[in-house]
Order: structure tokens, then C-alpha cells, then sequence
């Protein structure tokens, strides 16, 4: 049989070559160059030698494992977890948290000076971290039945694989969420329609933790009843899900969180930040850098229920809300109603659209938050440009499309003069930061 050559058929060696890193990546690999090209290698750190097994070569750059440490760190330290190297959840906890965090910062640094023009040192990067352990206040685990072994399994997937690594413990979940995971397990085992239920979502609020489980099939009302006998021992909310876009609160308190002076209320299905601890120190911050006066108006830009908009409404004049998914919008109205907040105002409009017909673009604001998802912001930049704010805070997820947005407040005599790196997400290769910008002059 002829064979073709693919340009993205992955190269491989069977033989291991020698290397010492040099640096550790954002996402968690080990830095080293091998024969006039970047080598990347998961599972070494900066100083290490380590013989390392290519998994793919390209033409700039090469990907590898180290099969074995020949030399090790002393930054190196045992992972807590018993699943860590099988599971896909956490890359780095072999590397202590203060070298994931020089990294990541570091990292940011980089960019960031590399995309802008704008020199930025490393040590003037602020670092909001909270417990890089337990601090996990979310988690979706997978159900799949084992044909082999006659039972279902539950636990996060291997990185980048569809296999299930069962889960006993994960020390990254806050413990309440933690001590559920077995007991939990021998629940969805004991039901009569176990072959039928999809995943299981695991949320601590403030109110008490809380399970929402998809279910393929209708429940019978034997399983129903174990389902909230579970919930009664382990004193949380049950929430049954018959199709991805309903949600069946059977019982328990609705949930809630408190953040920045305010209580928000919130579906399970609404997206809140997975960090508590990182995140009430980013919201302290965010206001701080904003420097809010009594006078001000404050726009908040994908504001999702109001995690910022709402600590804002407290200290500004007024605050506008904007986001494009219509339930947050009805829950950070809700919010603002239970908080007594008379001068926040939400609108549901479409950020990616033609922002500039829509109706909260026509107002006049001071200063400006935003805090959108990995795709950035670039629709709204020329708008915030329009709108003149003395100073814009940009809470960011992904730091490239943050750097791509910077572009357009800088060349408009913006100066960016505050970076801080949110550790959001220990042991993982997510990176999440937060810039400020003020303007030159007092037009």
C-alpha cells in the first residue's frame, strides 16, 4: 500500500534524549532547546536534567514527556493527589505553588510587554492567591458504566482522552465537595436506572453545597426517594436534570454567595467564579484600581449576574450591567432587587453585535469594567474608546486576546498602569490576570 506523507501526521522517537529545562511554561511543560529548536516537556521543571521521550516534532518547536529525572529540583514536590499524572484536571502539582506562580506571571510579563510595546516587569505584577489547596467550589464529573466490572464509574477524563479516571479524592475541591465524592458514588450505584444518568455537577455555596445530577431517563420513584434521602443526610440541595436545558429543584435552599459587601442569589446552571477565595480578592481589587467616587457611573461589561456590578453599585452613583446570556441578566436584576439597589440597571444585548445602536451606549460613563470570555473583547473596544472613562479595568481569561484588546486603548492615549496575576486556578495551565488603564489627560 503507497503511503502519503501528511504535513500533520505527529513524528515520534523512540529514543529518549537528554536535556536540562530552563524554564517552566504557563500551561505547565518544562522549557528546553534540543537541537536548534524549542523543546517543550511535560512533567520536568526549571534546572532539571531529564531524559525525555518525543511525542511530536515539528519543523520550530517539539513536544516530549520525561520518561525519567536525572537530576531533579528543589522546587519539585510530591503531588497530593493519588490520580495526578492519570487525570486530566490539574498539569502542574509536582512544581511547588510559588513556581507556578513565578511562571505564570512571568509568562504574563512577556506577553503582555511583547504585544503592547510596553515594557512590564515581572515584579511589578501584583499576585492575588489565595489556598492553592480545597479551593474548588465547582466540579462536573463524568458517569460512565463499566460493562466489565458491572458498575458505574464517576470521576474527570484524562487529558485529552474521552477515558475515565475514576475519582475517590480530589484536593483541589473545597473538602466539603471532597468527602461527597465516595459516598456519592455508592448512591448512583445503588439506583435502578444507573445506566441512564449523564454527569453529576457538585457546587459549594454559601448556603451549603449543592448536586445537580442529568439523567437520561425518567427516575423511579424508588430512586427518587434514595436520591433525597442522600441529600437529607448529607444536608444539600438536590437538583434533578431530565434535559440539558431543565432544572428540577426537588430540595434544599436556593443557593447564594456573598461577595463584595452584597448576597447573589444563583441558578446551579449560572456560571460563577470557582475560586471564592481568588475571587473576593479580585473584586476588592477591581474596585480599588477604579477608585470609585460617590459621582461616578460605572459601565460593567459582560457582567454576567453581577459579581462585579452589584460590590460597584454600593460606592458608585450608578452601574450599568451589560451581558448577552439572558438568565444572568434576570438574576442580577433579581440580585439587585434583594440588595436594595435602586441605581443598577442590567441590559441583555449581544456585545459581539453592533454595539453602538444599542441603548446603554449612549450614556455617559466615568469608568469602565469588562470581563469577557476567552474570545475577548474586541467588539466593544472602539466604544469604550468613544465613551472617554478616565480609567478601564479589563479582567481577562485568556492574555492573549487581552493584549490584542490593550492595542486599542493604548494607541487612543490610554497608559496601562496596573497588572496583577489572578492564581484562579492552582496546579492547572490556566492563566488569569486583570489590567488597569488610565487615561493621559482630563479631556
Amino acid at each position: 500500500m503507497a503511503q502519503f506523507y501528511s504535513a500533520k501526521r505527529r513524528v515520534t522517537s523512540r529514543q529518549p534524549v537528554t536535556v536540562t529545562i530552563e524554564s517552566l511554561d504557563p500551561f505547565g511543560q518544562g522549557v528546553a532547546r534540543h537541537h536548534g529548536k524549542t523543546l517543550f516537556v511535560r512533567g520536568a521543571l526549571p534546572g532539571e536534567q531529564v531524559e525525555v521521550t518525543l511525542e511530536e516534532d515539528k519543523r520550530q518547536f517539539a513536544r516530549g514527556k520525561a520518561s525519567r529525572i536525572l537530576l531533579a529540583s528543589d522546587q519539585r514536590v510530591t503531588p497530593r493527589c493519588p490520580h495526578f499524572g492519570r487525570c486530566g484536571g490539574c498539569q502542574q502539582q509536582h512544581a511547588a505553588p510559588t513556581l507556578q506562580q513565578h511562571s505564570k506571571t512571568t509568562a504574563l510579563a512577556r506577553l503582555l510587554s511583547r504585544e503592547t510595546g510596553q515594557p512590564i516587569a515581572a515584579a511589578d505584577i501584583a499576585l492575588l492567591a489565595g489556598d492553592p489547596w480545597g479551593y474548588r467550589r465547582r466540579a462536573r464529573l463524568s458517569l460512565s458504566w463499566n460493562s466489565a466490572q458491572q458498575r458505574l464509574e464517576m470521576g474527570f477524563r484524562r487529558e485529552g482522552s474521552h477515558e475515565l479516571v475514576t475519582i475517590d479524592r480530589c484536593p483541589v475541591l473545597m473538602p466539603s465537595l471532597d468527602a461527597l465524592l465516595v459516598p456519592l458514588r455508592h448512591c448512583l450505584n445503588s439506583l435502578a436506572g444507573l445506566r441512564q444518568l449523564g454527569h453529576v455537577e457538585l457546587v459549594q455555596a454559601d448556603s451549603g453545597p449543592l448536586l445537580v445530577l442529568r439523567h437520561l431517563a425518567a427516575l423511579s420513584v424508588d430512586d427518587r426517594q434514595k436520591l433525597e434521602r442522600f441529600s437529607h443526610q448529607h444536608r444539600l440541595a438536590l437538583f434533578l436534570s431530565a434535559q440539558s436545558d431543565s432544572l428540577e429543584q426537588v430540595c434544599g435552599e436556593r443557593p447564594w454567595y456573598r461577595v463584595g459587601g452584597v448576597r447573589l442569589n444563583f441558578s446551579p446552571r449560572d456560571f460563577i467564579q470557582v475560586n471564592r477565595e481568588v475571587n473576593a480578592l479580585m473584586v476588592d481589587q477591581a474596585i480599588r484600581w477604579l477608585d470609585l467616587q460617590p459621582e461616578d457611573r460605572v459601565l460593567d461589561l459582560f457582567c454576567g449576574m453581577g459579581n462585579f456590578t452589584l460590590p460597584i453599585g454600593n460606592l458608585a452613583q450608578n452601574v450599568t450591567g451589560v451581558e448577552g446570556v439572558a438568565a444572568l441578566v434576570e438574576m442580577g436584576r433579581y440580585n439587585a432587587l434583594q440588595n436594595n439597589l435602586q441605581n443598577v440597571t442590567f441590559w441583555h444585548e449581544n456585545l459581539d453585535a453592533d454595539v453602538t445602536t444599542q441603548p446603554w451606549a449612549a450614556q455617559g460613563f466615568t469608568k469602565v469594567l469588562l470581563d469577557p470570555a476567552r474570545a475577548g473583547a474586541a467588539g466593544v473596544m472602539q466604544q469604550i474608546v468613544r465613551l472617554n472613562p478616565t480609567s478601564v479595568v479589563y479582567v481577562s481569561c485568556n492574555a492573549a486576546t487581552l493584549a490584542r484588546d490593550s492595542r486599542t486603548l493604548l494607541q487612543a492615549g490610554y497608559h496601562l498602569d496596573r497588572v496583577a496575576m489572578l492564581d484562579m486556578f492552582p496546579h492547572t495551565g490556566h492563566l488569569e490576570s486583570m489590567v488597569r488603564f488610565n487615561r493621559h489627560d482630563t479631556r
